[in-house]
C-alpha cells in the first residue's frame, strides 16, 4: 500500500486549501492536522465534509497562531519551541527542566485534536519531525501501539554514517513500542 500524506493541514488557509485540492484530485490519500493554528477549526470541518483521513501533526517547533489558544498553553509551548529551535542538535537532547511543558503541550494537542475531529488521533507525526525529539521519545507520552511516522529512509551513502546510525537506533526503539511503515520518503527530495 502506498500512502501519500500532506502535512500542515490547518496551519493556514492556503495550506489547507492546497491539500484539499490535492485530495479531491486523488493526489494524496491523507493529511496530518495541526491544532491551535490559524485554520485548525475550518480544516476540521473540511476534512469531515470531504472524507479525508486525518492524523495528528504534533507541533513543537512553531508558535501557535490560533488567537483562542489558552495563554498558559501558549507560554509552555513557546518555551518548548525556543529550546528546540536553539540549534539543530537540540532535539536529540533530553531537557529535564521542560519535561512538564512537553507533556502539557502533547496532551493539550491530542485533546484538541479529539475535540475538533470527534475522536482521538489514530496516528501521529510531527511538524519538522519533532515527534522524534528526545523529550517525547523518552517520556512515553504517545500511547504504545500508536501508528507513528518513522525517520526518513535514505539510500546507502546518502547521509553520513553517524546520521544513519542515529536514525536506525531511533527507529529500532520506535519499533518496540509503535507501528510504522517500512519506508518513509520526502517527495520533495524525489522530484528535485
Amino acid at each position: 500500500m502506498l500512502i501519500i500524506n500532506a502535512d500542515d493541514w490547518g496551519r493556514s488557509m492556503a495550506e489547507t486549501d492546497a491539500a484539499l485540492k490535492c485530495f479531491k484530485e486523488k493526489r494524496i490519500t491523507s493529511a496530518s492536522a495541526m491544532v491551535f493554528m490559524a485554520d485548525s477549526e475550518r480544516a476540521a470541518d473540511l476534512s469531515t465534509a470531504n472524507g479525508l483521513e486525518i492524523g495528528l501533526h504534533l507541533n513543537f517547533s512553531e508558535p501557535f497562531t490560533d488567537g483562542k489558544c489558552p495563554q498558559d498553553l501558549r507560554h509552555c509551548h513557546n518555551r518548548v519551541v525556543s529550546f528546540l529551535r536553539r540549534n539543530k542538535y537540540a532535539q536529540i537532547l533530553y531537557n529535564w527542566s521542560l519535561r512538564k511543558e512537553f507533556a502539557y503541550s502533547y496532551k493539550t494537542q491530542a485533546d484538541e485534536f479529539a475535540r475538533l475531529y470527534g475522536k482521538p488521533p489514530s496516528r501521529i507525526d510531527g511538524h519538522h519531525h519533532m515527534h522524534l525529539c528526545a523529550n517525547l521519545l523518552l517520556s512515553n507520552l504517545i500511547p504504545t501501539g500508536m501508528k507513528i511516522r518513522r525517520n526518513f529512509s535514505f539510500w546507502p551513502g546518502e547521509k553520513s554514517w553517524a546520521n544513519r546510525a542515529y536514525r536506525t537506533l531511533v527507529d529500532r526503539w520506535l519499533a518496540r513500542r509503535y507501528r510504522f511503515t517500512d519506508y518513509f520518503f520526502d517527495l520533495a527530495e524525489c522530484i528535485q
